[in-house]
């Protein structure tokens, strides 16, 4: 393998990395908010958001991503490849984001809202000051076992045309014929990206335990 296919691969992971970075702060913002609607105490925004989060949780990403980027252009709406997965990740992991954060928020002892009821605070601000920092802490495990997970979902984007680090590896492959080669590299750089999360998730894992007791 040649230093021109070796840049190529590492433009390939420098997309990887760009899309679940997109996919991970997009759907964390819109996860934020679906968290809150499914927690609002409203019975028509809590249904709405059940179903929401039910409608990417029981589908394959690989279908999602196929809705938005050929079910939208049936309709006239023609995306790039790049918008197009942009899309398709952020609202995957807004639904999953949004159900890990509920559960962080539900988990929150009961006796902090109440508390924060007594002191007259405003819903902003029993969220913002009281509830929110806790869930988030508690959510922290789970929050980056997921990123780990988009990190390697986004090899998915290759099926819609997106040059990712799996398909520039497939491209590579095809042009020297070294796949083993090829994807063992591509393998390497995936470990790389997702063995220190899964690390330091694991050890937050335990951490919190640890404190908990």
């Amino acid at each position: 393998m040649g230093q021109g296919e070796l840049l190529f691969l590492l433009a390939g992971l420098k997309w990887t990395v760009a899309l679940s970075a997109i996919g991970f702060v997009g759907g964390g913002l819109a996860g934020l908010g679906v968290a809150l609607l499914r927690t609002s105490g409203v019975p028509l925004l809590e249904r709405v958001t059940a179903s929401y989060i039910a409608l990417f949780q029981g589908t394959p990403l690989l279908m999602q991503l196929f809705v938005v980027y050929y079910g939208l252009a049936l309709l006239g709406l023609r995306l790039d490849a790049w918008v197009a997965v942009a899309i398709g990740f952020t609202l995957h992991a807004s639904a999953y984001l949004g159900e890990i954060w509920r559960g962080s928020i539900e988990a929150v002892p009961r006796g902090q809202t109440e508390a924060a009821k007594a002191l007259s605070l405003s819903y902003v601000s029993r969220m913002k000051d009281v509830i929110l920092p806790q869930a988030i802490r508690i959510s922290l495990p789970a929050t980056i076992g997921f990123l780990v997970q988009l990190i390697k979902g986004t090899s998915l984007a290759a099926i819609v045309g997106f040059t990712e680090l799996t398909r520039a590896g497939n491209i590579v492959s095809n042009q020297i014929f070294q796949p083993l080669t090829v994807f063992a590299l591509v393998g390497a750089l995936y470990f790389l990206m997702c063995w220190p999360l899964s690390i330091y998730g694991t050890h937050l894992e335990r951490r919190f335990a640890v404190s908990s007791r």
